[in-house]
């Protein structure tokens, strides 16, 4: 019984290991994962919102736009943080400017037709 004992008792005692080298190469793991995050999601999404924010600017009194709804129609009117757009015959919805997803373009030019 004694021998199970000391066995037991050896095995479960924590073994002295030798210090890790230093903190300062997890420290340089940690900033570089941070950039590459950085490189490869939040600059790319910034850059995505500026398009939108200039793109939100620049629409005026009759552009065709696409909602994040999905709904497409006529910018009848421009307010300060609202657009008020035309779905239809004389249906008329306004929508906050963060609720356009984009502007819709024709493929053929008018001068064109």
């Amino acid at each position: 019984m004694y021998n199970l004992i000391t066995v037991l008792s050896q095995a479960t005692a924590p073994a002295e290991t030798a210090p890790q080298g230093g903190g300062s190469s997890m420290l340089l793991f940690v900033v570089l994962m941070f950039a590459a995050m950085y490189f490869l999601m939040i600059a790319p999404q910034r850059k995505r919102q500026k398009q939108h924010q200039k793109m939100l600017s620049e629409l005026k009194t009759g552009d065709k736009v696409l909602t994040i709804g999905g709904m497409i129609g006529t910018i009848s009117n421009v307010k300060e943080k609202t657009f008020i757009v035309k779905l239809g015959d004389n249906n008329k919805v306004e929508f906050i400017k963060s609720a356009i997803q984009d502007k819709i373009v024709d493929e053929i030019p008018a001068e064109q037709k």
